[in-house]
């Protein structure tokens, strides 16, 4: 349990009870989470996230979130916003850093400052139809933490290691998903 006099601003304590709750009720366990795109001009687009079922009902957020995506100029688009592979990044340093957060809370570890840093690796000949042979997506992500905390390396790395083990976002790009597209 977390030490009194650390706030790392998770409540550990409410994480905790969740899970011994979900633990009795399975069904609960079960989330969709849901999103819309619409396609603004050119590779232009805006998404929105406001509502997803939970704990065996709708849920909602306090309020709609919107993130505008395109391409870079160098791509002859408008750079309206992050390219959707760059959201993949956010996404991943997202979920990470917010497990480090908890994981340091429940473990009575004081964080001053954490950063992560990403970079994937991507060859675009095969999103350009150039060789077939090429993955369109990443090659190679590379996460690097940078962490203030009171704590050893060795303690700091744990958090690390138990962040990744526990991320959603980490299980989802290191493992196939089964997606299905379809058109209504």
């Amino acid at each position: 349990m977390a030490q009194s006099g650390v706030n790392n601003g998770v409540n550990v304590d409410a994480l905790l009870a969740a899970r011994e709750a979900l633990r009795n009720a399975p069904a609960a366990a079960n989330f969709t989470w849901r999103a819309t795109c619409k396609w603004k001009n050119g590779t232009h687009a805006q998404s929105n996230v406001r509502g997803f079922f939970g704990l065996g009902e709708e849920q909602a957020h306090k309020t709609e979130f919107s993130f505008e995506t395109d391409h870079p100029e160098i791509f002859a688009s408008e750079d309206h916003g992050a390219t959707p592979v760059e959201l993949v990044l956010v996404g991943l340093a997202s979920c990470l850093t917010a497990g480090v957060a908890a994981v340091a809370q429940n473990r009575g570890i004081q964080l001053r400052s954490v950063e992560a840093k990403l970079e994937g690796k991507m060859n675009l000949y095969g999103i350009l139809g150039i060789d077939s042979d090429v993955r369109n997506g990443y090659d190679d992500i590379k996460v690097t933490f940078h962490i203030d905390a009171d704590a050893s390396k060795k303690e700091i790395e744990a958090l690390v290691a138990q962040s990744q083990k526990r991320s959603a976002v980490y299980d989802i790009v290191t493992n196939p998903t089964n997606v299905t597209v379809e058109v209504a």
